[in-house]
């Protein structure tokens, strides 16, 4: 059992991996052994990299998920350059961070397009190189605000509430992870999400301590959450522990949705 915590050899995608969880993501998957692609937008991904001191250990691809015509042809060029992969995890994510009065019908469908449609298409066109293989696990990414409602209360100004179109994907993600996880199952694919509460950027929190003092009320932990606190379900999710986990919405938010 020790050794199946292991990630030894794995080769592992992660997109959005320059991101604030995406970094501990990254982090940790190399400290366990995994052999990493760290995916994001533009040079993200190299500076990243490059300032973890990870460039012996962590290959990068720059990539934008919004771009749904080109999804095939970047995992067809990564499949050639570093092998068919034995993980997935997608963290990318799309926000207006508009408010409810001003959201336009254009800003929710281009949202929801990155959200929905292209995190489909990713991990369809993975998943195809994973059932040749015989094997594999990916890793979606929901939020608690894809099962409830942000608290107005939280939100006081200058903060705006989470939005309407950010927690409608979210939901999409855990019944398109049900239902991926079902329609891959015998093939030996397994599919997960996980949905994290409060997780703050550190800009934010060093910005804003009256919102961070008013999310760590809102936990029964009474506090908010730290990005290795992400890392580690990532990994179990992707490890051997997990082999007979599948289809799960792993939440990881300190008891927010609780009570």
């Amino acid at each position: 059992m020790n050794s199946a915590f292991q990630l030894n050899g794995k080769l592992i995608w992660v997109v959005g991996g320059a991101g604030y969880l995406g970094q501990a993501v990254v982090t940790l998957l190399s400290n366990l052994g995994a052999k990493l692609l760290c995916i994001d937008m533009e040079n993200r991904a190299v500076d990243f990299v490059r300032n973890a001191g990870l460039e012996d250990k962590v290959a990068t691809a720059s990539f934008n998920i919004n771009d749904t015509g080109f999804i095939a042809r970047f995992v067809k060029e990564q499949l050639a350059l570093h092998g068919s992969p034995d993980g997935l995890v997608n963290l990318a994510f799309g926000s207006t961070a508009k408010k409810l009065e001003e959201l336009a019908d254009e800003d929710f469908d281009k949202v929801n397009h990155a959200a929905l449609t292209a995190t489909f298409m990713l991990a369809r066109e993975v998943a195809y190189n994973m059932i040749e293989k015989g094997r594999g696990s990916i890793v979606l990414f929901s939020s608690m605000y894809g099962m409830v409602s942000p608290d107005d209360e939280v939100y006081e100004a200058p903060m705006n509430k989470n939005p309407l179109e950010y927690g409608v994907g979210k939901a999409g993600i855990i019944q398109m992870t049900k239902y991926l996880a079902v329609h891959w199952a015998k093939q030996h694919v397994r599919v997960n999400c996980i949905s994290p509460g409060p997780f703050p950027s550190p800009t934010v929190q060093q910005n804003h301590p009256g919102f961070i003092a008013r999310l760590a009320k809102k936990s029964p932990m009474g506090r908010i959450g730290m990005s290795d606190e992400i890392a580690g379900p990532v990994a179990f999710l992707l490890s051997d522990v997990s082999s007979y986990i599948t289809g799960h919405n792993l939440v990881v938010d300190g008891g927010w949705t609780s009570w």
